[in-house]
Parts: structure tokens; sequence; C-alpha cells
């Protein structure tokens, strides 16, 4: 006989917006159980935010270190030798990390009263499913289910990912062999943080990108400085060129992996180590039998289809995340798993975020918050700007974040001087970010940020200056 469980909230997905969900949802005495077929923590923390961030950072102290072994050393220090790297143990790092954070959401959820089951969830019916355990089948019967499935990689279909040759960002978070050479498809926020990592430890790397330029989410001035960041490390980029698939050659160990891509109508290929897939990430809506649910999808058929408060077209089912659209942020899913069990709850909450940040670990780092200026005049708005950059901040060339130009940029409706959005780009300033969310969420003017003490010497001084500069009043650059 097959085990049945009862309770007022299922959640299907324990990353970073199911965790959540949970967790608040216990914290408000909701009888709660979640879902998990691998990991707690989702893929941000077991196989993309964290464990990247923490290659990033590896990447970051090797790099320097390079510097201080180089003749004569840098900031008046040297090392005797040139470091190595070693793979295999900094993976094992890496994998410290993500297991301690995977064994502290396993108790924050044990903490709040959550039963954590892990096993993949199959619905029969619109609130109810049967979890294959490893001790054998459970049927759930809730009150509320909350959707929380997250996303996957993209495979090109004509290069799937063997993890062997042609990789995925996971593959590429284990490796156990620094590739000498490597070409990375897809010249997004996923392959270049990446690229620039491995370009710091020592590999060559080559980007194929279809659009007519990497990172086309931003602007040409944020771009910038990475541009010329890749370029200052030997990375060559192509541009308007398409991945037409990969052979490998070779025998034994001396075996190559030969991409093959369009551009300008004639075909080249480079040989390489690795193959990096990073063409964007899909929403996991199969294999769960949500068509047994009733939900909708929205109009481009990719994600579940909900209101400001998150719910489906079913009453008592809700989505949050990267399966119910744009953007696919581990922090938005966050939010929404909050606000969702207070709703299920009885509190009155909906989703109305003025912004939500974007942060690119690259080198350097870019961040964008709200509307750029281009984005706020196509929605009519009469603008200022303001721009200060990281070469006049003293901050900044204490920690070497001033190179490759640059700068914090403000944007403000003309009239009012409500501030309309923030970017950045240079070296740290991706945690410079909560200043600027705040700031929009809190419908500040100019003023109120000039007028606010900022501490000296610190890069949040950046956003400041940039709000005077907008003002007319710039101190610290002309």
């Amino acid at each position: 006989m097959v085990e049945t469980r009862k309770c007022q909230v299922l959640i299907v997905g324990a990353g970073p917006g199911g965790y959540v969900a949970g967790i608040r949802a216990g914290q408000l005495g909701l009888d709660t159980i979640v879902v998990e077929g691998d990991k707690a923590g989702g893929t941000c923390l077991i196989r993309g935010c964290i464990p990247s961030k923490a290659i990033i950072h590896a990447a970051e102290r090797f790099e320097a270190l390079r510097k201080h072994a180089s003749e004569g050393g840098h900031m008046g220090l040297s090392v005797s030798s040139e470091p190595e790297v070693d793979m295999l143990a900094l993976v094992s790092w890496k994998d410290a990390i993500v297991n301690k954070l995977n064994k502290g959401v396993e108790a924050l959820l044990k903490g709040a009263g959550v039963e954590l089951v892990k096993g993949w969830a199959t619905f029969s019916g619109s609130k109810h499913c049967t979890v294959e355990t490893p001790e054998g089948p459970l049927r759930i019967e809730a009150e509320n289910v909350v959707i929380a499935t997250g996303s996957s990689h993209i495979d090109l279909p004509f290069m799937p990912c063997d993890e062997e040759f042609v990789i995925s960002s996971t593959g590429a978070l284990d490796l156990g062999k620094l590739p000498k050479k490597a070409a990375i498809v897809g010249g997004g926020y996923i392959g270049l943080e990446l690229g620039c990592a491995l370009a710091k430890l020592g590999t060559e790397v080559t980007v194929v990108e279809g659009l007519d330029s990497i990172m086309s989410v931003f602007d040409e001035e944020l771009r910038r400085p990475l541009e010329i960041w890749l370029k200052r490390h030997g990375v060559t980029i192509h541009t308007n060129a398409l991945a037409r698939g990969t052979v490998v050659r070779g025998r034994g160990a001396s075996r190559k992996v030969e991409l093959t891509f369009e551009k300008g109508g004639e075909e080249q290929s480079i040989k390489v180590d690795k193959v990096l897939v990073t063409i964007g990430r899909r929403p996991n809506t199969k294999g769960w039998g949500f068509e047994n649910m009733g939900v909708r999808m929205d109009a481009s058929g990719r994600f579940i289809r909900i209101d400001n408060q998150c719910r489906t077209n079913v009453p008592g089912i809700y989505a949050i995340g990267d399966v119910a659209g744009e953007p696919m942020l581990a922090h938005k899913a966050s939010a929404q798993g909050e606000m969702v069990a207070e709703i299920i709850s009885g509190h009155s909450r909906e989703f109305d975020k003025v912004a939500i940040p974007a942060i690119v670990f690259t080198e350097p780092e870019i961040v964008s918050v709200g509307l750029s200026p281009d984005e706020a005049k196509e929605r009519g708005e009469e603008v200022i700007v303001g721009k200060f950059p990281l070469a006049a901040s003293g901050r900044a060339l204490t920690l070497e974040a001033d190179k490759t130009g640059g700068f914090v940029r403000v944007t403000a409706r003309e009239s009012d001087h409500v501030i309309l959005g923030v970017q950045a780009v240079g070296s740290h300033v991706a945690e410079l970010s909560g200043e600027f969310v705040l700031a929009l969420e809190m419908g500040a003017l100019l003023e109120d940020v000039a007028s606010t003490v900022h501490a000296h010497p610190t890069m949040t001084e950046s956003f400041h200056e940039s709000v005077l500069k907008t003002l007319g009043r710039a101190i610290h650059t002309t």
C-alpha cells in the first residue's frame, strides 16, 4: 500500500524559490512539505551561482599571484615561483562550500518545521502527486501547491553536451584538468563569467556569439570595459558567428574537439580541449505531470502563466522562479517564494517590485538596476544622466577596481529628479547593487542620495558622486 501524506502546502523544488517559500511557510505555522529530486539549494547553490563564484574568486587569486610572480612583482610584493593550478583541489574546495550550504538549507527547513522529501514528484491531478523516494512511493495530497522547478541548460541538438569534450556550465564547474584551449558557444553572462575565470587561470579562450555583440542585454557603454578586458587577456571574440557542430579528432590523450562555425558566409573551425555551450536556459515544465494539473502556459509557451500574486489559473496552485517567467534570477525566485507563503497564510501581498537587480560577475563586473538612459527615453521620459569614473575614486584605486574604464551611471527624470535607473561596471561593483535597488524601491530623488553621508573611503561613494554629477555639482570629477 502506498503511504499517503496530507499537508497545507506542497512545494515542488528546493531551489532559491522553493526552500525560501518552505521556510517562510513553516515560520507561519503552515504544515509544509518540500519535494526535491536532487540536493536542497537548487541550481543556483549546487551547480550555478555559488560554485561559479567560488571558481571566479579562485581565478582572481591565481591571477593576482601571477602578477606578484612576474618580474619586479606587483605593489612591491613578489613571490619566488610561478603559481600552479590544481583543478582537482580547486573543485574539491568549491564542493566543500556547496555541501556546507546544502546542509545549511536542510537545517533551516528542519528548524522551520518543514518536511523535506527527497524524490521526484509526478502529478496525477491538480493537488496530488506521487513521489518516488528511496524508501518507496509516497502519495501527497495538498491544499496548496507551489511549483518551483527551476530551469535547465539548453543543449544544441546538433552538438549535445557529452560533458567530456562538449560541456555545459555544470561540467565547466567540475573540470578535473584545466584546458589549454577552450571555445565558448554563447556570449551571454554564463559563458563570459566562466570565460573570464578560465582566461585568468591561463586558458586560451575563444567566444562564438551569434548576435552582433557579446552581452547584448547591456548597452555599448556598459559592455565596453568588459570588451577591453577580454582583448587585453587575449580572448578571441567572434560575433555574428553561428556554431555548426563538433568533431573529436585524434587518439588517446592527444584527442581534441574541433568546433565548426559560420561567420560572414564562410565556414571556420578551431581545435580546442573543451567546447562550453552556454546558449541559455529553459524552464523545467516537463516530466512532473503539470498537464494533469490544468495549469496554463503563457503566450510564449515556455513559462507557466501567473498573475502578480504568482497564482496560476487553477485556484490554490502557484508558480515561482524560473518556471514562471523572466527574469530568471535566484533573488527574484526567493522574493516570490516568501510572498506566496504569506499569501497562503492569509496576508495581503503582491509582486510589484520597482526594480530587480541584474549582475554579471565578469571582469569587470556589471550591475544594472532599473532603466538605462536609452530605455527611459524609449518610455517617453525626459532624463538627466550622470556618470562617475572609478578612476576618480580613492577606494577604487586602492582595490585596483578602476581598470578598463569602470564607472557608476545614474539616470533620473528631469522634471522631478526621481531616480529611474543605476548601472555600474568595474571590479567589486556587485556589492553596490543593494543601495541602487533601495534607492529605486523607495522612490528616491537625486537630492535624497546627494544629502546622505557616505563613508570614506568606500566604493559606495561612487554612487554618491554619480548623483552629484547628475545634479551638475560633482566634487571629485569635472
